[in-house]
């Protein structure tokens, strides 16, 4: 079982069950929506997804006819897409769980439109909090 929040708390879920297909997409489309170099993905069965609580603080955006992607009102923290094709299952952005996962992603793709700055196998160092002699 899995539990995640959006970034003000006011949308909760839980997932009980397997998140499968795991990506980190560099799509441009996965870009602008995190605003970030990249969005990790995983897809998840819709009978094992439940929101806890703060339903009615989602909203949707259909970027393309059936394609939508649901979202906290308040804080913009996207919690999941769904598909009308297929109602099945829904795609998720890992980054919304408080929960570790077991599963790993599979692999980076759409790297041919990745950001220009992003390296992926960079050399950087690494810290467990802000770097040093930040302000």
């Amino acid at each position: 079982m899995y539990l995640g929040k959006c970034l003000c708390g006011e949308v909760a879920i839980k997932i009980q069950g397997d998140i499968s297909d795991i990506i980190h997409c560099h799509c441009s489309l996965c870009r602008k929506n995190s605003g970030t170099a990249f969005a990790t993905n995983g897809f998840i069965n819709a009978e094992d997804f439940t929101i806890l609580s703060g339903e009615k603080s989602l909203t949707t955006f259909s970027f393309k006819p059936g394609k939508n992607r649901h979202f906290c009102k308040h804080c913009g923290s996207p919690v999941y897409s769904s598909n009308d094709q297929d109602p099945s299952r829904y795609r998720i952005r890992l980054g919304l769980l408080d929960s570790d996962i077991s599963e790993k992603p599979l692999s980076h793709n759409f790297v041919s439109s990745k950001a220009n700055w992003e390296d992926l196998d960079a050399a950087l160092p690494r810290y467990d909090a802000f770097e040093p002699n930040r302000k």
